[in-house]
């Protein structure tokens, strides 16, 4: 009711294989997905529709353990309201992932600020093996091309843009997720984490993403 009133048309689903069956049938320009659902959980929903879909998805979750956010992140959820929540809060994260969806399929790249008017002019990112090719959004290491979901690329190419700065979480929050998200912290650290099991030779001793310990990331390249 109040998300018709505030002008989105609005399509339901009373489980998890429902869910599947109208986002495919009628892809909506956004996902917002209960984590309790009956027969599939949101989680494995959100799973199944990250590998067919860039659309956003917002979960829900009644249960406040870091465990469930963080898995939500981790299969491809791009925010999560836990509950209970205000509707102004859920309208505005609503809007937010709405409006970056909107900037992404504008523009070859996000609307960031970059370190330095040069990189600006630059239409790909090289370092050693690893091209960011900003026109065709894609990431190359060796010659072949990655599979980054679409939060993982716009935070990566922040990192890459701002090389041998270090970024705080709460920057990266604030130009990645929107100034006005209201996640937490461990949101970067997640991302962070999946763009490094696919860039890094090994993910467990980082050569291009470092962690300063208390403060947030360092690009070396």
């Amino acid at each position: 009711y109040s998300l018709e009133r505030d002008g989105y048309e609005v399509l339901t689903a009373a489980d998890g294989l429902d869910a599947l069956k109208v986002a495919r049938s009628q892809r909506p320009d956004l996902i917002l997905l209960d984590v309790m659902l009956p027969g599939m959980d949101g989680i494995e929903v959100c799973r199944i529709l990250r590998q067919e879909t860039d659309v956003p998805i917002l979960m829900l979750t009644a249960r406040a353990e870091e465990v469930d956010r963080v898995v939500g992140l981790e299969v491809g959820a791009d925010d999560y309201v836990t509950k209970p929540f205000g509707m102004r809060e859920l309208l505005a994260r609503i809007r937010a992932l709405l409006r970056r969806a909107r900037m992404q399929s504008q523009a070859s790249g996000p609307a960031l600020e970059d370190a330095t008017a040069d990189v600006a002019r630059h239409r790909k990112l090289v370092f050693g093996e690893l091209t960011i090719d900003i026109d065709r959004r894609e990431v190359l290491l060796r010659g072949e091309r990655l599979s980054l979901r679409p939060k993982e690329y716009d935070l990566l190419l922040f990192l890459a843009r701002n090389r041998g700065i270090v970024l705080t979480r709460d920057l990266i929050l604030e130009r990645v997720w929107d100034w006005n998200y209201s996640g937490d912290s461990r949101t970067v650290d997640v991302h962070v984490r999946g763009i490094r099991e696919k860039i890094e030779d090994d993910p467990s001793d980082p050569q291009r993403i470092l962690t300063v310990r208390g403060v947030g990331y360092r690009f070396e390249g």
